[in-house]
């Protein structure tokens, strides 16, 4: 057994793609490991900017020999058929061996597959790994790239280390053949590295100023960057995505603590965190108030003689960057956001649906309705109608111009810096929320009118234009949009029928046709919502059969009282009841033919508990009391079961027949009323 290591280098890979590479090398090592039949155990692969890495341990030096069989044609089968069999095999004729199979001697070709060395299995496999290998981009370089045959990699490939146990593998790609050398650190280490076996690798390369363990430079990122904070009195402000970020930047990395002009704070927050952490790739820190302060922490590439020099260049470099966002931040405040809303008259939502403006005077109108009507409680009708005019007035700021991510955010500090309410600036921060599953859900009255009628907007006008999604794809997030209306009625527990919703939210001329399909639309989001709370489908299914409006809140309350109810004893068996006595009437074709008869008991304890239990569940779903509603079909459970026990349905006299049919009838519509457990699984 021996240790095996591959190192692939080349120019700087792009830090967001390394993760992806390292799995792409694990997957096609296993893949040729696998074809050739050489079991890999314990496997590590590692990332640098300049890097990758794979170390196997306790590789076997060769395969073992394998002996397989291949059954052939038949004694006194034509020369024909037995030579191709030989040939297909790599057998001769006095090589085959004959067997009987069901009374019939047959020819049988036994090959001896000699063990191979996996040094020459790893030799072959390498130039295959990496012609195979993908990348989200990548190029061809030198001479040979005039042909589309060339080879392709994310960057310049230099250099290859294959080393089994003490044993070069050898091997050649693209004119770059493997060795035992490779390279330090760019700046700390000149000449060349010579690797002996994958066991000292890390440490040779540490001693040459590079950590090639991925893990272990976030980890000093991580702890490094939290004690340059600490030791000037601040806090960092945690970015795991930013710590892997540096780690993919760097082979050495020392991170140092500098500090920005007081006066950029003036800036909102979220601002210079954006424009330290998007263009220079610094982390921010906060004061013992929890307050932004003016320090920032980068992660330097080299241990310097003199920390102060780099700290004082990347100060320089994020002043300039963050004066530009000053500069935006107050050339954007002197207009006001109505001002800056006339703009939007420029910004095609969609062709189909006209500008942003055409969205935003909708969006105001449903805003303004939501409130008006009471639907969403407690809410400044007037404040929702102004909010939603102005929610996407940022969209044409400067600030959000250079920052995408800003929009909503932006618009509400600009707001407030106006002296607007701060229920309107709320709701212009937070209308886009949720962004999705898991994302917090407003509560402020004009920010739910706002945020649902943007969301109700873009729904029902692109189902309203055909534009549903389909398998996969879904261009415009209504799924996105979709969970986010579900997600504010619920949670403020909005009281409104989701024809109302798709009424009122419906564009002018356009189809009305779309109603039906956004409605069930809603009601498959609704299952993928709640399915990560722990209810089933098929409950939904059952209380969506018999509920007449589509009211989500009543819906998601029944649901929650059913799934409760069919896991109790009582609640499985009256299933089983209910499920026979469906089959049974629908087999039978059941119309009610009402005719008198005269019960015996246990039709009679049916009846009685009928009439009981009918009135009970009505009140019980008027007053909303689901629970309520499944105890009184509880009470059903004993009489249904004593009834199959005790009478035969189908009864030789027509007229019993009937009126047992009818009584079955009646059992299961009393259940209908609650929920259709013909829909329940199990």
């Amino acid at each position: 057994m021996s240790d095996f290591l591959l190192e692939i280098r080349s120019e700087e890979i792009p830090a967001r793609m390394q993760k992806g590479a390292r799995a792409e090398l694990e997957k096609l090592f296993r893949r040729e490991m696998d074809a050739a039949g050489v079991a890999v155990g314990d496997l590590t692969v590692w990332s640098t900017p300049r890097r990758l890495a794979l170390i196997v341990r306790d590789m076997p030096e060769a395969t073992e020999a394998v002996r397989e069989e291949a059954k052939g044609p038949p004694e006194g089968a034509p020369d024909q058929a037995v030579d191709g069999f030989c040939r297909k095999n790599g057998v001769t004729r006095d090589q085959l061996e004959l067997r009987e199979v069901k009374g019939r001697n047959t020819y049988f070709a036994v090959i001896e597959k000699p063990g191979q060395a996996v040094k020459h299995l790893l030799a072959g496999a390498i130039p295959a790994i990496i012609r195979d290998f993908s990348w989200p981009k990548s190029q061809r370089w030198g001479a040979a790239s005039i042909s589309t045959e060339s080879l392709r990699w994310v960057r310049p490939l230099s250099g290859i280390v294959a080393l089994l146990g003490d044993d070069l593998i050898e091997c050649e790609v693209h004119g770059v053949t493997s060795g035992t050398v490779t390279l330090g650190h760019r700046f700390h280490h000149s000449g060349d590295i010579t690797i002996g076996n994958a066991g000292d690798y890390a440490m040779k390369l540490r001693a040459g100023h590079v950590i090639v363990d991925h893990e272990e430079r976030q980890d000093l990122i991580r702890s490094g960057a939290a004690k340059a904070a600490s030791v000037a009195g601040l806090t960092l402000v945690e970015d795991e995505g930013l710590v892997i970020e540096n780690a993919g930047l760097t082979e050495w990395p020392v991170p140092l603590l500098g500090q920005f002009e007081p006066e950029f704070l003036e800036v909102p927050p979220e601002t210079i965190q954006l424009t330290a952490r998007v263009n220079q790739k610094y982390f921010v820190c906060e004061d013992a108030d929890g307050n932004l302060a003016n320090a920032f922490i980068c992660t330097a590439n080299i241990d310097a003689e003199d920390p102060a020099v780099v700290v004082d260049g990347n100060r320089k470099v994020l002043a300039a960057r963050l004066s530009d966002a000053k500069f935006f931040w107050d050339v954007d405040r002197k207009k006001t956001l109505a001002e800056h809303a006339q703009g939007l008259e420029r910004i095609t939502f969609h062709e189909k649906l006209g500008t942003v403006a055409d969205k935003v005077n909708r969006v105001a109108k449903l805003a303004q309705w939501l409130a008006s009507e009471g639907i969403v409680p407690d809410c400044d009708p007037k404040l929702a109608r102004q909010a939603a005019e102005l929610c996407k007035a940022d969209l044409v700021t400067e600030m959000v111009g250079e920052f995408p991510e800003l929009q909503g955010l932006m618009g509400g500090y600009y707001a407030r810096a106006e002296g607007l309410p701060d229920a309107v600036a709320d709701a212009i921060r937070d209308h886009y929320k949720p962004v999705g599953q898991g994302d917090d859900v407003p509560t402020a009255p004009v920010t739910v009118a706002v945020s649902l009628a943007d969301k109700l907007d873009t729904l029902v006008g692109f189902f309203q234009v055909d534009e549903k999604p389909t398998g996969s794809k879904d261009p415009f997030a209504l799924r996105r949009a979709a969970i986010g209306i579900l997600s504010l009625i619920l949670t403020n527990q909005i009281r409104v029928t989701t024809r109302a919703l798709i009424t009122a939210a419906a564009h002018e001329g356009r189809s009305a046709d779309a109603g039906r399909d956004i409605a069930s639309f809603l009601i498959e989001r609704l299952k993928v919502q709640q399915r990560d709370a722990g209810v089933r489908h098929d409950m939904i299914d059952a209380v969506v059969a018999v509920e007449v409006d589509g009211d989500n809140v009543r819906m998601i309350d029944t649901v929650t009282a059913l799934q409760s109810f069919v896991e109790t004893e009582d609640g499985t068996n009256l299933l089983a009841g209910y499920k026979r006595a469906a089959n049974i009437l629908k087999k039978e074709e059941w119309d009610s033919k009402p005719l008198s008869y005269t019960p015996e008991p246990s039709e009679k304890a049916l009846i009685g508990a009928l009439d009981a239990a009918e009135p009970q569940a009505a009140a019980a779903i008027e007053a909303e009391d689901f629970a309520a509603a499944m105890s009184a079909l509880a009470s059903l459970r004993a009489p249904i079961d004593r009834f199959f026990e005790d009478v035969i349905v189908n009864a030789e006299d027509k007229d019993v027949r009937a009126a047992r049919l009818d009584l079955l009838a009646r059992f299961r519509d009393a259940v209908h009323r609650v929920a259709d457990f013909s829909r329940i699984e199990g």
